[in-house]
């Protein structure tokens, strides 16, 4: 019987793949620091008796919305544990998308007993008050992708969450926040705008590549065996993924690397994933962002011989200095039979494909600190297809 199936759970590389999933909640939250401190400050009430926050979320795909809030919530929980009792509800509006299938979530959630069915919203809503009460505690509702909610049903079940308190003894009932990815205010009627309150909204933006950098590395760390990436291969994966801002981009890329990686796996194999896992992984990342091999057509024969060594190294190695593309370039002009330009021009080729998106360059201080040196990658194109074309090109391109 064949043993194909024997590499199915052998871990060569991957030891915990709960990481690599878009869901996994991290021990901490890295990359947003300054947006966890706002988030914080919209609910610095919540340590007294009565105190209560809201906040609005908003950011595009892949921004952390959702982990920004799950991380808060628990954490907040920990944070407050011997001083109030914090219950937490996350709800996808995308699943549960009218008003009463969110309340009824909500009760679920609170109560895996209570009647889904046969209660009207005004009678749903007394249910959750008497719930959160009798449990002496405060809830926190978290209401995710809460667009698909509101074309719906309207704000009017924000706008009563937001005023279950009144006509009762004590306030401090519930907390809310809303998560989207668009300009969610102006979905919200005035009287719902002004208790939630504009200035409590957070504006996410695109992550960096450097935040991106740092969700891989520690997704790594969780779900690698040690010794099978390099902070190289980590750096090129996060640029690899820097064009759309997208953290979830960068994990299915890490992921698909390590798929590739533990596909090639056998006696004689190098347990670690190479330049070429993230390649193969994912040969459409190019197209992906708008760039074609046909860039290069419009290059001078020497801006091509400047690729083309950049190339030839970059097909095995993630990143290569400015003394790396002097050297191969002057192997590469021997080749052609072409004299070399001066360390000027070659830097100004250097910078022009760079702005052309076909490399990109990172500086860094030199590891005895007295000096920094430029690292260059070519995360968004596959060396080995634009090292064909240019083959291909330049005998035409230098007989001109």
């Amino acid at each position: 019987m064949s043993n194909y199936l024997d590499r199915i759970g052998a871990g060569f590389v991957l030891a915990n793949p709960e990481g690599l999933d878009f869901d996994f909640m991290p021990d901490e939250l890295v990359g947003r620091d300054d947006i966890q401190n706002q988030l914080a400050s919209k609910f610095s009430t919540l340590s007294h008796p009565d105190g209560a926050g809201r906040a609005v979320i908003t950011g595009p795909v892949g921004s952390g919305k959702t982990v920004l809030a799950g991380t808060f919530c628990r954490d907040i929980q920990r944070h407050l544990a011997n001083k109030r009792q914090i219950k937490t509800v996350q709800i996808n509006c995308r699943n549960a998308s009218t008003s009463m299938r969110v309340v009824q979530r909500i009760l679920h959630k609170l109560d895996p007993g209570h009647p889904d069915r046969g209660l009207s919203m005004g009678e749903l809503l007394i249910s959750l008050r008497k719930l959160i009460r009798r449990d002496s505690a405060h809830l926190i509702v978290v209401l995710d992708e809460v667009d698909h909610m509101l074309r719906r049903s309207g704000d009017d079940l924000l706008y009563q969450l937001l005023r279950i308190d009144e006509d009762q003894s004590g306030k401090g009932t519930i907390s809310l926040i809303i998560i989207s990815q668009e300009q969610v205010l102006d979905l919200l009627e005035t009287a719902v705008l002004s208790r939630m309150g504009s200035t409590n909204h957070i504006k996410i933006p695109p992550y960096t590549v450097e935040g991106i950098e740092k969700i891989i590395q520690q997704r790594a760390e969780y779900s690698l065996v040690t010794g099978t990436y390099s902070p190289k291969i980590i750096r090129l994966i996060a640029e690899k993924a820097a064009a759309t801002g997208d953290a979830r981009r960068g994990i299915e890329l890490l992921s698909a690397a390590v798929e590739r990686c533990e596909y090639r796996q056998d006696s004689h194999s190098v347990r670690e994933i190479l330049i070429e896992d993230i390649h193969e992984a994912n040969d459409s990342v190019a197209f992906n962002i708008g760039t074609k091999l046909e860039v290069v057509d419009i290059l001078s024969a020497h801006q091509m011989l400047v690729l083309l060594a950049m190339c030839r190294r970059l097909k095995t190695e993630a990143t290569m200095t400015m003394g790396d593309v002097e050297s191969l370039y002057a192997v590469v002009c021997e080749e052609y039979e072409q004299k070399q330009k001066s360390h000027t021009t070659i830097w100004k080729y250097v910078k022009y494909l760079e702005q052309e998106q076909l490399i990109d360059s990172k500086v860094a201080t030199v590891s005895d600190g007295r000096g920094r040196t430029t690292h260059l990658s070519m995360p968004h194109h596959l060396p080995a297809d634009l090292s064909s074309r240019l083959e291909l090109l330049l005998p035409k391109r230098l007989q001109r």
